[in-house]
């Protein structure tokens, strides 16, 4: 099953908040609802939310009747102003967004519109599956038999539309028939490592190990990590944006030589921008201070501690082993390589 998908003139997505206790399919008929949605991370993952931004836009198309052309097309100009504010740092959701928003003001009146947006949000869906399974074919290749993998958040079909980035690679790798172990930290503060990844890996049989966030130098120091696969959220010109914790990994990972592999589509990279031009998304003080037991809040921190909560922190490049893309593996020096590929037809 897709992680989102059209149905009924309506998006619908697994909850990823609800994992792994309860699976459930939101079904949303408003922008609105998906914005709610995309905030609160029950749809999340830079290819996920690409897909999400391009079905936003079709639902704003189906929202209601519209007599008049214009009226629709500013209205649907208002809604992707909506679904761009819910994150700021995945670069993919404003590509999906601004990829269907263009496609549907070509349109010349109501049912051309919604024929044209759909088509488009369908095409992005597409696209994300078969170009996840290149960047899987690609990276296998960097797995050997045996080897112990280390990965960090969610990178699966959860992340995706389907089959994964980073996972989608380790996928690859099984599939081939490789034996690969994976460790999976838990990815404070929100645990999309523990709720999300191992819940992936051990429906599809692959053997994972659940550690804490702290114990990475530890595993590492003990020799059993054979390689790190990461995905991105944004990369730029000097650093990968991935979630909050993976420049410390990829520190410790140069420390004891293992090697350092990002998996991503080429729609992740923002190569005319630099770390510093990028804004860092903070999320609210509750993801800290509180854990969900049984649906009941339960304090881990006292109420009126100050917070600090970024979702994400840029890792500079000179960490990266290699980029793991859907047109093929890409090393340093990447100011001279990454253009080349960007270029290059899959």
């Amino acid at each position: 099953m897709r992680t989102i998908f059209w149905e009924d003139n309506a998006v619908k997505l697994i909850d990823q908040t609800r994992l792994p206790d309860e699976f459930t399919i939101i079904e949303c008929r408003s922008v609105e609802q998906l914005a709610d949605a995309i905030k609160r991370l029950a749809v999340r993952g830079a290819p996920a939310l690409e897909a999400a931004g391009g079905y936003g836009i079709a639902l704003a198309c189906f929202e209601r009747d519209f007599e008049d052309v214009n009226e629709m097309k500013e209205h649907i100009r208002k809604r992707a102003k909506l679904l761009a504010s819910t994150r700021p740092t995945a670069v993919n959701l404003f590509y999906g967004i601004d990829r269907v928003l263009k496609r549907a003001l070509s349109g010349n009146d109501v049912d051309e519109i919604r024929k044209l947006a759909l088509e488009e949000a369908e095409k992005i869906a597409e696209e994300d599956v078969r170009r996840n399974k290149l960047i899987g074919k690609h990276g296998a290749k960097l797995l050997e038999d045996g080897d112990t993998v280390l990965t960090y958040c969610n990178t699966g079909r959860l992340a995706t539309v389907d089959w994964g980035t980073a996972l989608g690679v380790i996928r690859s790798a099984v599939e081939e028939g490789k034996r690969i172990k994976v460790i999976a930290c838990e990815t404070r503060p929100l645990n999309q490592g523990s709720r999300l990844t191992c819940w992936e890996l051990m429906k599809d049989g692959i053997d994972v190990t659940l550690i804490t966030d702290n114990m990475v130098g530890f595993v590492m120091q003990r020799g059993m990590v054979d390689k790190v696969i990461v995905g991105a959220d944004r990369i730029v010109r000097d650093a990968v944006f991935n979630k909050i914790g993976t420049y410390t990994v990829a520190v410790v990972a140069k420390e004891h030589g293992v090697p350092f592999y990002v998996a991503a589509p080429i729609t992740t990279f923002d190569w005319q921008r630099t770390m510093d031009e990028v804004i860092i998304e903070e999320r609210g003080r509750d993801e800290l201070i509180y854990c969900n037991i049984k649906c009941r809040k339960t304090l881990i921190a006292p109420k009126d501690v100050k917070v600090f909560n970024p979702a994400f922190d840029p890792t500079p490049l000179k960490y990266v082993t290699a980029l793991i893309t859907e047109k093929g593996v890409i090393y340093p020096p990447y100011d001279e390589n990454v253009p080349k590929f960007l270029t290059r037809s899959t």
